[in-house]
């Protein structure tokens, strides 16, 4: 019987460079979408797939994360009451914020890539599966479809390994942007991995099966990252596909699971964040139709 996944590991110590001079002193995580900073999207995800424990493994100017999910400072609150039952229902959901989940926070040491995370999170993480994802990236639910989270849930209780979200490349450019699974098909949508080829261009891609915005990762991978770590070479980087890479070697078993009706929303470069923002801010409960009404009269 598997165990119940209830921790997500998420990395949040980049330097969001792209987005400089913005993220000089906030993380790109930190970036609106229209009300929500994108790691609160993030967060809900995780919380409303289940998780109970959200580790993000961060870097020194990462504390306006924290401060996010905290209770909301004194001054704050006395500001919300001063301006009387009006208003009262924003404390509530600031509370809400900080109350969604047991936020654990761990600074990031190691050589440079997405694979050092890892490293720092076994002895909180423990002998349990878990969720890895980004902080910059998800996948929207559509239709009433499970979350990515919920989806690769699912797959992992049937078979019992890592299991990696992925999604039908659409562009040239999603070749050149994302690794890709390659392997048998076991049934619609959920591929035996035997191979990994990162950003190979659409025509050396094994598939169109592009892997991202979240996995779920058994225990095992701590071992793997350790060999890969053991491996590297002075001024190399580390990446979780190393340990996956070197897992596929040992026969180990890793799915790619293509995520049902979900829409890929990425805010970690400039131009796929304001698409974001546009395409979050029509649909957004208080101001959804007077934008789209705007956006019609001003789009030349």
């Amino acid at each position: 019987m598997s165990l119940k996944v209830t921790k997500a590991v998420v990395p949040v110590a980049g330097f969001g460079t792209r987005f400089l001079p913005q993220t000089k002193a906030m993380p790109k995580q930190m970036l609106p979408l229209v009300d929500k900073p994108v790691i609160q999207y993030i967060a809900e995800e995780l919380v409303g797939s289940g998780i109970e424990t959200i580790i993000m493994v961060t870097n020194y100017h990462e504390r306006a994360i924290e401060d996010h999910f905290d209770r909301p400072h004194h001054d704050l609150v006395e500001n919300i009451l001063m301006g009387g039952e009006k208003k009262r229902p924003l404390l509530d959901v600031l509370n809400e914020i900080s109350d969604m989940a047991n936020f654990v926070y761990v600074r990031q040491k190691g050589p440079y890539g997405n694979g050092t995370p890892l490293l720092n999170v076994q002895h909180l993480v423990g002998d349990e599966p878990f969720i890895y994802t980004w902080g910059d990236e998800f996948i929207e639910p559509t239709n009433g479809s499970p979350s990515i989270f919920e989806q690769l849930m699912t797959t992992y209780e049937e078979f019992g390994c890592s299991v990696l979200g992925s999604i039908r490349a659409r562009t040239d450019e999603d070749y050149k942007r994302f690794g890709f699974a390659a392997g048998e098909e076991v049934r619609p949508g959920v591929v035996d991995i035997k191979n990994i080829v990162e950003k190979p261009g659409k025509d050396k891609a094994p598939s169109d099966l592009a892997n991202l915005a979240g996995y779920l990762f058994t225990p095992e991978i701590f071992t793997y990252i350790g060999k890969a770590l053991k491996n590297l070479k002075e001024g190399e980087e580390l990446w979780y596909n190393d340990a996956l890479k070197l897992m596929l070697a040992d026969g180990r078993r890793v799915l790619a699971k293509e995520i049902i009706d979900g829409v890929y929303r990425d805010a970690g470069t400039k131009i796929e964040y304001m698409k974001t923002v546009v395409e979050m801010g029509m649909k957004h409960p208080e101001i959804g139709a007077e934008f789209k009404k705007w956006l019609k009269s001003s789009i030349l």
